[in-house]
């Protein structure tokens, strides 16, 4: 059995993380890698992908390109095919668009749906298809799932199905020792973020709000993503992991 550090070791362990060209992705993706795994960075954009790979490359991981949509789900069918099975799967897109119940197009509901919802399913479904005994599947749901905000209905629908969903794939996936868990992120100062990053009004709001009054760091994700991939999360199946600075224990 493994103890000490080597429970968190990811050595010779292949991890797919969706989304992980920047942000929250990319520091999972980086803290993966870091911790051993081979990881495909997943993005739309072949340039920015290239860029996160050299970066996960610098800093001595190992890592590959995987440039595709995840709403196509023949194109992860293709990698698989062609590349083997995985072991670690990390469902990070996700899509918002805040609108008022009224402002929002049915087509536009289900674009949101089909990305933050329809996809990791799907993904989920195919990568557990060739995933052995100790696999792992990490949802990123977020604190939009268990609370709610005026103006953001869609964005919160998908997020609480997403963490249905990851209740649902633990229990479907468990006899098969594969595990199914979740991370819910609060307040990162991520790329996507820097408008409300820059606002001193956003920043005395979290002093109050959160436990420990400050944005997340991108890095301050990434032990989490391990921990539930490694082996130290062995019996861990079926949980959501908040990582919030203590948004939703503090008011």
């Amino acid at each position: 059995m493994a103890d000490g550090l080597s429970l968190f070791s990811l050595d010779g362990r292949r991890a797919f993380v969706s989304g992980s060209s920047r942000g929250l992705g990319y520091a999972m993706a980086r803290a993966l890698s870091q911790a051993g795994a081979r990881v495909w960075v997943n993005g739309r954009e072949r340039a920015a992908v290239a860029d996160a790979v050299t970066g996960l490359e610098a800093a001595g991981g190992q890592a590959d390109a995987a440039v595709f949509d995840v709403t196509d789900d023949a194109a992860f069918a293709q990698l698989l095919a062609a590349q083997g099975p995985m072991d670690i799967l990390i469902n990070n897109v996700g899509l918002r668009d805040r609108r008022r119940l009224d402002d929002f197009a049915l087509a536009d509901v289900r674009a949101l749906l089909d990305a933050d919802l329809v996809a990791p399913f799907a993904l989920a479904r195919q990568a557990a298809a060739v995933m052995g005994a100790g696999g792992r599947v990490i949802n990123i749901t977020s604190i939009a799932g268990p609370i709610a905000a005026d103006g953001d209905a869609v964005y919160t629908m998908a997020k609480g199905g997403l963490d249905a969903l990851t209740r649902a794939l633990a229990a479907e996936l468990g006899p098969r020792g594969i595990t199914v868990n979740a991370i819910a992120p609060g307040y990162f100062a991520t790329e996507r973020n820097d408008a409300m990053v820059a606002d001193p009004a956003v920043a005395q709001w979290l002093s109050r709000r959160s436990s420990l009054g400050r944005w997340g760091k991108p890095e301050e994700i990434g032990g989490a993503a391990v921990f539930l991939a490694s082996a130290a999360a062995s019996y861990v199946s079926g949980h959501t992991l908040v990582v919030d600075g203590g948004y939703l224990s503090h008011f």
